[in-house]
């Protein structure tokens, strides 16, 4: 039944022509998966939710679930001691949850890309500090019920902190962002999630026209570091917080 909008939340204009792209992609493809409520058993979590934490704590990852953004901002926040320095990678659930913001504030070495007025070589330095952090936040654009960790980047920072850096990461999700398998998890960050950030970001991308990937060689291309997790090799380097919430793209 289609009660709900993946559109519904978002805030930035939409090229009409993407609109029904992704809402056909969304209903035909992402809805059958989406977690379902269930009464009881591991804590109420939808029974999608668990295969997939099951999968993942195989495969050497620790595994939090908590209801809640507000919640995941209290239990990623005591994850990182005051004094640590720390880096993140691009991602609007972590900006949602509000961690970038507690990290501002807050008594650490902030690696933060995002401040107003640096010019291009200062951001490309910032990114390379945060990839030898005590910490790296980020987010995932997908996680499949075998436990594999799908990833997109642009510049291939955020690949790079998943991957090898940072002495601990930890990755943020929202439920939305799981899916049945790696073949649907690539479609579903190059035919929606990465429209609605070239969007959000102002880019000229054929994407933006036609409503589905293109495999351009635009030079403000977002899709062009694919990273596809299969497993972790060092017990507890990565910490996935899932967060019963819809977060991100």
């Amino acid at each position: 039944m289609r009660n709900k909008d993946p559109l519904k939340h978002f805030k930035y204009p939409v090229i009409p022509s993407i609109v029904e792209n992704i809402r056909k992609w969304y209903y035909d493809s992402v809805q059958p998966y989406a977690p379902k409520p269930t009464k009881g058993g591991d804590e109420g979590r939808p029974t999608q939710i668990q295969c997939a934490i099951k999968s993942l704590e195989k495969k050497h990852y620790e595994v939090l679930y908590v209801s809640t953004r507000e919640e995941a901002l209290k239990i990623v926040m005591a994850m990182i001691p005051k004094g640590s320095r720390v880096g993140v990678g691009g991602s609007m659930t972590v900006q949602q949850v509000g961690i970038f913001e507690a990290l501002n504030s807050g008594d650490y070495t902030f690696y933060n890309q995002y401040k107003m007025d640096l010019t291009s070589d200062e951001t490309y330095e910032i990114r390379g500090k945060g990839l030898t952090a005590d910490y790296y936040v980020t987010g995932t654009n997908a996680i499949t019920m075998n436990g594999e960790l799908i990833n997109l980047d642009g510049l291939g920072n955020r690949v790079a902190g998943i991957t090898y850096g940072p002495k601990k990461v930890i990755i943020v999700v929202g439920i939305n962002k799981f899916v049945a398998d790696i073949e649907e998890g690539i479609n579903r960050v190059k035919n929606y999630a990465a429209i609605l950030n070239c969007k959000r970001l102002n880019l000229k991308t054929p994407c933006l026209e036609t409503g589905k990937c293109e495999d351009c060689a635009s030079p403000e291309r977002i899709c062009n570091h694919l990273l596809i997790t299969q497993c972790q090799r060092k017990d507890g380097r990565v910490t996935i917080v899932i967060v019963g919430e819809e977060l991100g793209f």
